[in-house]
């Protein structure tokens, strides 16, 4: 590979990796934000939810704009927006500022997702692509699991402001590579930006997760939430009667008939619901159930980390030889058991009783991560790039979005305010009862929608 891949195969996978960062690494900081803020367990889920909303929300907008205008001007466009936001989370002097400026992080923060996977897709061929999207599931797939572990030492070291500040040089790093390195490319016969669908769509999701969050405090029958819920479904039938209809939609709907393409959906949605919601109940548990301080939780969870690391390239190397639908189905299926394994925990357990479960974990994590990226920008041809990585990493962030919210409730309902260390355990057994059955029964549907997809383009 030429040095000028190297720089935009290394800046577009830390970029990536410094967003998707930024969902776990607040993890095992949320009870010292909690605490800073003088702020309650809701305020503490939309820490998380404003971010991942607001980003699938715009994703699917960003992706257009990028092959419209530009992967490059899209992406770093997006590194500004995010690299500013992330310098007002770290001054917030409240919960509303925090989680306000959350949202607008997450703004940037699509920008760069939605360009990032159709710039290597551009760069990359053949076997190139698949060490590439190697090295990007790696890079990626780590930054998922070793948040936790980062925001311990952050917190515990400096302060839980520094978890966002930190973004600030490094983004400005890489400002600068990608105007300086990173080729521009765009789709040739661009679409016009569907605004109605836009909103439509980002407003059903707000409402979705809002229900889903306030329901256990509120009581689900309540008006409000009611509300909420209705007008999501509302808004969303809305949202497919005018994509339809529309000359140039941000949704193609015609798209789901592509099995492969409902497939790749099905698995990013699934293994977000599953996974991302995993680690934040799984360090609220290490922390106030097992009295581990934040880095020490982070610790706990670093063997799913290196797993990650060892197996995601293997699996990479493997996308322009294998059927994708392999390792993405094999994948889910094992984190599905990985989760079934950690059920059942008890009062009194030592935190190794959750390792097997983590090294399963960390197994299928690598596995899935590398072909999910190849059969994101594979479903669709290349000069589509950004419209494809943009519907499936939307399907991404709602899973994070509505898994946390979704299972929130559910560990909310037995680890509510004041709850023992009993309460945690309840839910978080629960939890994973419910997110193993999401992997599990996405693997099967998903296994014969991915028939014969490769990674090769």
């Amino acid at each position: 590979m030429t040095p000028a891949r190297w720089i935009t195969l290394a800046v577009v996978s830390v970029a990536t990796a410094m967003l998707l960062l930024d969902v776990t690494i607040v993890y095992v900081a949320l009870p010292t934000i909690q605490q800073d803020l003088d702020a309650g367990f809701t305020d503490m889920q939309w820490v998380i939810d404003a971010y991942t909303v607001v980003l699938a929300a715009t994703l699917l907008a960003a992706g257009v704009l990028a092959d419209r205008l530009g992967r490059r001007a899209v992406f770093v466009t997006g590194l500004v927006i995010f690299t500013a936001c992330s310098a007002l989370c770290g001054l917030a002097d409240s919960a509303l500022v925090l989680n306000l400026a959350r949202g607008a992080q997450g703004i940037g923060a699509a920008g760069m997702f939605a360009a990032s996977l159709a710039l290597l897709a551009h760069e990359f061929r053949g076997r190139e692509r698949g060490f590439a999207f190697g090295v990007w599931g790696a890079i990626t797939g780590v930054a998922l699991a070793i948040g936790p572990l980062l925001g311990g030492l952050v917190v515990d070291g400096l302060s839980w402001r520094w978890i966002f500040l930190v973004n600030v040089p490094l983004g400005i790093v890489l400002i600068v590579a990608t105007l300086r390195v990173l080729p521009e490319s765009r789709d040739r016969t661009p679409g016009r930006l569907d605004v109605a669908g836009m909103v439509l769509f980002g407003s059903a999701g707000f409402l979705a997760v809002l229900g889903l969050i306030r329901g256990s405090e509120d009581g689900w029958g309540s008006a409000p939430i009611v509300a909420a819920l209705l007008g999501a479904a509302v808004l969303l039938g809305a949202f497919v009667a005018v994509e339809r209809r529309a000359a140039a939609p941000m949704l193609p709907l015609e798209l789901f008939r592509i099995p492969a393409f409902t497939g790749t959906a099905l698995v990013a949605f699934a293994q977000s619901v599953a996974i991302y919601p995993l680690l934040l109940f799984l360090a609220i548990y290490l922390q106030q159930t097992l009295g581990f301080t934040p880095t020490e939780a982070g610790l706990r969870m670093l063997p799913m980390t290196v797993l990650i690391l060892l197996v995601a390239p293997f699996s990479g190397k493997l996308t322009d030889r294998l059927s994708l639908r392999v390792p993405l189905v094999a994948g889910l299926g094992l984190f599905g058991v990985a989760l079934l394994t950690i059920h059942g925990g008890a009062v009194g357990d030592p935190w190794t009783r959750l390792l097997p479960g983590l090294l399963l974990g960390g197994i299928a994590v690598g596995m899935i991560s590398p072909a999910l990226a190849a059969a994101m920008v594979s479903v669709l041809p290349v000069e589509r790039g950004g419209l494809s990585s943009g519907i499936n990493n939307t399907f991404r962030q709602l899973g994070i979005a509505i898994g946390i919210a979704g299972l929130g409730a559910i560990f909310h309902h037995h680890a509510g305010a004041g709850a023992t260390a009993s309460g945690i355990i309840d839910g978080l057994n629960d939890v994973v009862l419910v997110a193993a059955a999401v992997a599990l029964v996405g693997a099967v549907a998903a296994w014969p929608l991915l028939r014969g997809l490769s990674g090769q383009q």
